[in-house]
C-alpha cells in the first residue's frame, strides 16, 4: 500500500511500539489516530507526533465504539487498524493464577483486539479492502515459565489473526501478524515509566520499520506473520 495519504488507527499509541509506529507512519504522509487510557499522556504525545488523540480504553466496549465514531468523523474512512494496545503485568507460576488476573490482560490483548477488529472488519468488507496489524509476542510462539496469563493471550491474538485472514482474504484485506521479542518500552512497568534503550535489545523503531515495511508490500501480497529478535541480546 502507499502509506502517504492512507489513514491509520493506532491503538496504544502513546508509548512504546504503538508511539513509534505511528510516528513513521505520519513521517511517511499517513494520516494516523492514536488511541490511550491516560488522556493527559495521550495529547502530549499527539501533539508532538501530529496525531489526532482518541481517549479511549480498548478493554471497554463502549470506547471502541467512540473511537471508530471520532476516527470516520475525523477522515471519513479506514485502511489500516492496528491492534498495539496489550498489558502483561503479571508472572505468577500456575499454582498462583486466578480467574481475576486473566480476564484483566485478556480483556485488552484478546477481547479487545477482537472487537477493535470486528469493528474495522466491518469497513473493509465494504470497501473491499483494508489492513488489519496485530502486535502479539515471540511468548506467542512458545511459552515459558510464569506465563500462563501472557502466553496464552498471545497464542489466543495468533489463533485469530490465522481467522481473519481465512475470513477476510476475500474482501482483498490483509491481515499481518507481529511477533516482537523483548523491546526497551514501558511493558509490565505498572507505572508506565519508558525503559532505558540497551545497546543489545530491539528498540521500538525496529517493530515500527517492520510493521511499515510489511504494509509497503504492494497489495497484492502480503506477509502472514514476521517474527523480530534482537541480534544478539546476551
Amino acid at each position: 500500500m502507499n502509506i502517504k495519504d492512507s489513514t491509520y488507527l493506532v491503538t496504544g499509541g502513546s508509548a512504546g511500539i504503538g508511539k513509534a509506529t505511528a510516528k513513521l507512519l505520519i513521517e511517511k504522509g499517513g494520516k494516523v489516530a492514536i488511541t490511550g487510557r491516560d488522556k493527559s499522556k495521550l495529547e502530549k504525545v499527539a501533539k508532538e507526533i501530529k496525531a489526532f488523540p482518541i481517549h479511549a480504553d480498548v478493554a471497554n466496549e463502549d470506547d471502541i465504539h467512540k473511537t471508530y465514531e471520532l476516527f470516520l468523523k475525523e477522515f471519513e474512512k479506514l485502511d489500516c487498524l492496528i491492534n498495539n494496545a496489550g498489558i502483561g503485568d503479571s508472572w505468577n507460576e500456575l499454582s498462583d493464577i486466578d480467574l481475576k488476573t486473566f480476564r484483566r490482560v485478556y480483556d485488552v490483548n484478546v477481547f479487545g483486539a477482537a472487537l477493535m477488529a470486528s469493528e474495522a472488519a466491518k469497513i473493509f468488507k465494504k470497501q473491499k479492502s483494508g489492513n488489519i496489524i496485530n502486535i502479539a509476542s515471540t511468548a506467542g510462539t512458545k511459552g515459558f515459565a510464569n506465563g500462563t496469563v501472557y502466553a496464552s493471550s498471545k497464542f489466543a491474538l495468533r489463533g485469530m489473526t490465522q481467522c481473519w485472514q481465512a475470513e477476510l482474504r476475500k474482501y482483498n484485506v490483509r491481515v499481518i501478524l507481529v511477533n516482537p521479542s523483548e523491546v526497551t518500552t514501558a511493558f509490565g512497568d505498572l507505572d508506565r515509566v519508558e525503559r532505558d534503550e540497551v545497546k543489545n535489545k530491539l528498540r521500538p523503531i525496529e517493530i515500527a520499520h517492520t510493521i511499515v515495511s510489511a504494509l509497503e508490500m504492494d497489495d497484492r501480497g502480503f506477509i502472514p506473520e514476521v517474527t523480530v529478535w534482537a541480534t544478539n541480546p546476551f
